[in-house]
């Protein structure tokens, strides 16, 4: 009897550190699964989060800070895109480039003209873009809508965009007017707007070589 006792004594903690030793592998197991859990669930609740998250914070909803300086300034704003994208180039870039495109003293004084212009009549209208879209912001933030009164926001903030993108545009297209088709070209390679370098492989060049040096596949 005190052979079972002694051995019932001695064999107990084996017992227990086996049940331990179960409970432990089984909250690994447990602790396993929720972790995967949490990395599939973390993308998707990060997914389902607003592309406007943070901009509640902004003074003017509709415009960032960056929107707004560049409108104070007389910045492009994007909003000549499709002159630039097309072949006509605007007298910022053309004027940075100017070493590049090898332009004439003439020409540098023509589109420095064009330039001033622009800035002259774009800051004007860009600082009144930006009350209309406070006046419309006002609106909001009082929790009363009045449609007359909204629609009539609008039309005056859309009048100022309308404006100044063709104060923007109508540069772009003078400052073509006044270079060469050589000028051009090269404005566009410089900018970036070419015909994909792997496609056309200039002449005079080794194609296999070229296509290598480019990082052609």
């Amino acid at each position: 009897m005190a052979k079972y006792r002694l051995s019932h004594k001695i064999n107990a903690p084996v017992h227990q550190i086996r049940k331990d030793l179960r409970m432990g592998n089984n909250f690994i197991k447990i602790f396993g699964v929720a972790a995967i859990f949490c990395c599939f669930l973390q993308p998707a609740l990060a997914s389902s989060s607003s592309p406007y998250s943070g901009m509640q914070a902004r003074e003017i909803k509709s415009l960032s800070d960056d929107d707004i300086n560049q409108l104070r300034r007389g910045g492009g704003w994007g909003l000549a895109l499709p002159a630039e994208l097309n072949g006509m180039p605007g007298p910022k870039h053309v004027l940075e480039l100017k070493e590049e495109l090898l332009l004439s003293t003439k020409q540098v004084e023509e589109v420095q003209t064009f330039f001033d212009e622009m800035k002259r009549l774009a800051i004007p209208v860009g600082k009144a873009l930006i009350n209309a879209e406070k006046d419309v912001e006002a609106v909001f933030r009082s929790g009363v809508v009045d449609e007359t009164k909204l629609k009539a926001l609008l039309k005056t903030a859309e009048q100022a965009r309308t404006e100044l993108r063709f104060i923007h545009l109508s540069q772009h297209y003078k400052t073509k007017d006044i270079l060469s088709d050589e000028q051009v070209t090269k404005y566009n390679q410089l900018r970036g707007y070419t015909e994909d370098p792997c496609e056309k492989i200039p002449a005079g060049h080794n194609p296999t070589m070229y296509k290598k040096h480019m990082g052609c596949h």
